[in-house]
This record gives C-alpha cells, sequence and structure tokens, in this order.
C-alpha cells in the first residue's frame, strides 16, 4: 500500500524520531537521499550544472546540503537566495564545497534545478520573487524538495503559481499532494527517500499490485456460479443501447459466477453474451448506464431488492441522500457537480474535499472519476494511480461501474469493490493501450488477461 500522510502528521513522526538522533542528522539523511536522488536523474554528478532555488525553511537546507553533495562529485552549483533568512549550515557547506550563491538571471544554462523554496507547511502559491526565478529557468527539468513548492500539500488543491517537477523527492512518507490532483499532475515521478518514521494511519492511500491481488475474488474448489456471487444489470435504453453492452462486459469478465440483465437492449445483450440471464435474485445491482429517460424507475426498482448497488451515468440524477443501502456512486466531475449544485471547475480544483463531501452526504462511497481516480468513503480516501491517458473514451465508465458491481456480488465490500475496481480498470486500460489509443470494449476484454497476469506475479514470488 502506498500511504500518504498529513503535515501534521510528519512533524510528530519527525520530531519523535528527532529526539532519538543528534542535531542535524536527520536533515543529512534527507540531504543525502536528495543528492543521490538528483545524480540518479542526470546520470551523474562530475560536470553537471545544478542551480538551486534557496527558501527559508528546511526544504532550503535539503537542497543546499545536497548542493553540497554535488559540487563534491564534481558538479558546477549555484544557489539562488529566495529569502534573507536560509539556513546557515547548509549554506556554509555549500561554499565550503566550492558551490557557490549567484543572481537569477537569463542566459542561465543548468542541467537541472533543485525546489527548495517553499517547505511542506508552506502556504499555496508563490512570491513573485520566485516565480521570476523560475522564469528564468524555463525548459530546465526541476527536482522538488518533498512537494513541488506553492501546492496546498494536505488537500492537493493549487492556488496560484506553483512549481511543476519532473522528479519530486519526498522523505519518510508520501504526502497527500503526491497521489490527489491537482497536485500530483505537477509531482512529475515521485521518489520516496525513508527515514525510519513511525506514523500513524495514512490521510489518503493508493492500492499496489499486492493488495489488489490480497483483495481480489477467488473460487474455491469447490466453488459454483451461485455461490461466485450474481451481479444484475439495468443499463441501457432504446437511444443507448451501447452502454448495456459495455457495462455488462466489464460485469461480466468473470470475478462473479452470473450476470443477469435487465433492460431494453436484452436481445442485443444475449445475443453478444449467451451466457447472460433474466430478472432473478442478485448479489449486488448495477444501475444508470445509457439508461436515459428509465433511469429513475431502474434505480428504483434496484433500490427496492435491497442489496448493494452501483449507481452510475443517468441514474446519479435520482439518488436519494442518505441512501438507505451499501452503495458505489462513480460520477465524474460534472456529475457530481449537478448532483451538489457546485460549479464543475471547483469540483476539478478541489475534488478531494468534494468526494469526501459526497460520501458523507449520502452516506456511500463516491468514487470520483479522474486522472487520479479518487475513491472516498466513512473507511478513508483511496486514490486510483494506473491507467493511461487513452482510457479517457466513451463507454470506459460503463465498463467500470459494470466490474464493480461483480466485485461487489463475488462479497468485496463497496469501498474494497471500489478501489480495486478501479485498480484493474486501470491496468486493463495499460495492457490494452500498449501505448496506443483503445476503445471501452478493449478495456472490457483486456480484463481477464489483467487478473491472469497479477495472479501469476504471486505465482512467481514477485
Amino acid at each position: 500500500m502506498r500511504r500518504a500522510h498529513t503535515v501534521e502528521q510528519v512533524r510528530a513522526a519527525e520530531a519523535a524520531l528527532m529526539a532519538t538522533l543528534p542535531e542535524g542528522a536527520l536533515m543529512q539523511q534527507a540531504a543525502t537521499g536528495l543528492a543521490h536522488a538528483v545524480i540518479d536523474f542526470l546520470g551523474g554528478a562530475y560536470g553537471r550544472r545544478v542551480v538551486l532555488l534557496v527558501g527559508p525553511g528546511n526544504n532550503g537546507g535539503d537542497a543546499l546540503y545536497a548542493g553540497a553533495a554535488l559540487a563534491r562529485r564534481g558538479a558546477w552549483v549555484e544557489a539562488w537566495l529566495l529569502s534573507e533568512r536560509v539556513h546557515e549550515g547548509g549554506l556554509a557547506a555549500l561554499r565550503r564545497a566550492g558551490g557557490r550563491v549567484g543572481e537569477p538571471r537569463e542566459d542561465t544554462r543548468a542541467d537541472a534545478a533543485v525546489d527548495g523554496i517553499v517547505g511542506i507547511g508552506g502556504r499555496p502559491g508563490l512570491r513573485p520573487d520566485a516565480v521570476a526565478a523560475l522564469d528564468r529557468l524555463d525548459g530546465v527539468p526541476i527536482v522538488a524538495v518533498d512537494t513541488p513548492s506553492g501546492v496546498d500539500v494536505d488537500t492537493g488543491e493549487v492556488a496560484g503559481p506553483h512549481v511543476r517537477a519532473t522528479l519530486t523527492v519526498t522523505f519518510g512518507t508520501d504526502k497527500v499532494a503526491h497521489l490527489v490532483d491537482p497536485a500530483a499532475s505537477a509531482c512529475g515521478v515521485t521518489h520516496l527517500v525513508d527515514l525510519g518514521l513511525t506514523l500513524p494511519e495514512p490521510a489518503v492511500e493508493a492500492l499496489q499490485p499486492t493488495d489488489v491481488r490480497r483483495l481480489l475474488p477467488r473460487p474455491a474448489s469447490d466453488s459454483h456460479k451461485y455461490t461466485r456471487g450474481v451481479v444484475g444489470v439495468r443499463a441501457g435504453s432504446a437511444t443507448y443501447p451501447g452502454a448495456a453492452e459495455l457495462c455488462v462486459a466489464g460485469a461480466a469478465s468473470g470475478l462473479a459466477g452470473m450476470v443477469r440483465y435487465v433492460g431494453a437492449a436484452a436481445d442485443q445483450v444475449r445475443t453478444i453474451r449467451p451466457e447472460v440471464v433474466g430478472e432473478g435474485r442478485v448479489q449486488a445491482w448495477v444501475v444508470g448506464s445509457g439508461t436515459d429517460a428509465e433511469a429513475q424507475d431502474h434505480l428504483a426498482a434496484a433500490l427496492g431488492d435491497e442489496v448493494p448497488v452501483v449507481i452510475d451515468a443517468d441514474a446519479l440524477k435520482h439518488v436519494p441522500a442518505p441512501l438507505p443501502l451499501p452503495a458505489v456512486l462513480t460520477p465524474h466531475a460534472g456529475e457530481l457537480a449537478a448532483m451538489t449544485d457546485v460549479e464543475r471547475t471547483d469540483i476539478e480544483a478541489r475534488p478531494l474535499a468534494h468526494a469526501r463531501a459526497a460520501a458523507e452526504r449520502y452516506g456511500a462511497v463516491v468514487l470520483l472519476k479522474g486522472r487520479h481516480t479518487l475513491v472516498a468513503s466513512s473507511e478513508g480516501v483511496r486514490v486510483t494511480t494506473t491507467g493511461v491517458p487513452w482510457l479517457a473514451t466513451a463507454g470506459a465508465g460503463d465498463v467500470l461501474a459494470g466490474l464493480i458491481g461483480s466485485l461487489m456480488a463475488a462479497g468485496l465490500t463497496p469501498y474494497d469493490a471500489a478501489s480495486v475496481g478501479s485498480w484493474l480498470h486501470g491496468a486493463a486500460a495499460t495492457l490494452a493501450s500498449r501505448g496506443g489509443p483503445i476503445g471501452a470494449g478493449d478495456v472490457a476484454r483486456a480484463l481477464p488477461e489483467t487478473v491472469r497476469q497479477l495472479i501469476g506475479m504471486e505465482e512467481s514470488g514477485e
């Protein structure tokens, strides 16, 4: 599990560790890890040109000590001091190692710049002098210390100018901004330097392959189609029959024992999927994808069965608050905006806050789709980091809804089903894409192979 903590949690853990160490030892450990990460990024130190953007906090100190280590390895290192108050020990170390202090200038040639402008406790946004310095490094890859300066570390929000890093080197643990957009998109690749911190439960987490394998429902030797779970799908309409096909394709990916379909596209679905049967008892319903004017009736029927339900697309317009039974809601930003009477731009700017608020309002798991999809519930928040940009394609959400429904029918809780389903959906898209465009059907077809490879990793000891 990839775990992300808040600034308060990190500071408390650091304070506890520092009480057991010599003064300055933790900063030296962080700076050493940062220097090694920069060397790996540049493919060496000797002859490389590195600019340090140095602010007043500990991140500025980390940058200065790392710069000293780079200078001792033969790099040309210049520090741009963006505050009258900087870490004196770090600055002295840089000068002893042969580094220099300079001024921001237009003709600066550098292989990389190290962003030590603002620490994790800084406010969002940057001062004009920092913005001006960054402008003079246009085109130079930036390595951020801990988090890109200018982002809100605890929410993933951005307000005003901020650093866009190619690489972010963080210490002790991931921070919320590393996983939650829009800040996460400014982090580039994130590299974690272990400091040996003792940390509490995370504020946000992201499943990894080992977590998905552990949660994945698998048939026992004596299983049959009913014990593996029956998922019902109420999707599609005369206007959108394809939504039924795609939702059923996600549900029929092999993770549940049987799929039942109810809707206007029954003949079309059964022609393509002869194993799909009609109405009857189910362990979970999926409702809403492409149901158009019939959405409210389908939702009422699904809720009347008193089993867990996945509510998607058209049915989201009719969701009661709070819901009377376990549920997963799967809106994108526009749909959540309509549900909560909030501007879409605000949902996109503050996805974590809005996903949490919606989960509380509806008493349900809310899966807010995006580049990093959020799964929010009373149990916590998980972020999906699998997937490719090609996944932004019509019908992909229908497949996801069906997949989550099958996982709930197979016995996963709504929170785990939404998290595992979102992870598998993104991984299947990556497998199907192979670097190129895909359609929603490609994602559904790739799901069995994605699961097969995941299980194979376990058997090979990976």
